[in-house]
């Protein structure tokens, strides 16, 4: 699931989740925040969920994401990647 390259979209996603912290947010929310649209926050938030950096909480009517407090834990180098990813592109 982990690629070499990091999209701005990606890393957009990422930096909503480090900026909201313990938060719960629905991916209609995070696409406000990333300034993406729904789909592809939905679609970056389900991929960094299978990589363990974003936590899931499946309920009714949308399911809500946040930074999970193990992402340094579960993928550490994915998770500096997507940080160096934000500080290059300046998100």
């Amino acid at each position: 699931m982990e690629r070499n390259e990091i999209s701005i979209h990606e890393a957009r996603v990422y930096k909503a989740f480090v900026d909201n912290g313990e938060r719960w947010v629905t991916s209609k929310e995070l696409s406000v925040i990333a300034q993406v649209a729904e789909r592809t926050a939905r679609a970056h938030a389900r991929k960094l969920t299978l990589l363990g950096i974003v936590d899931l909480a499946e309920v009714f009517p949308a399911h809500r994401y946040r930074l999970s407090s193990k992402a340094s834990k579960r993928n550490k180098g994915y998770a500096q990647r997507l940080a160096a990813a934000c500080e290059v592109m300046g998100v």
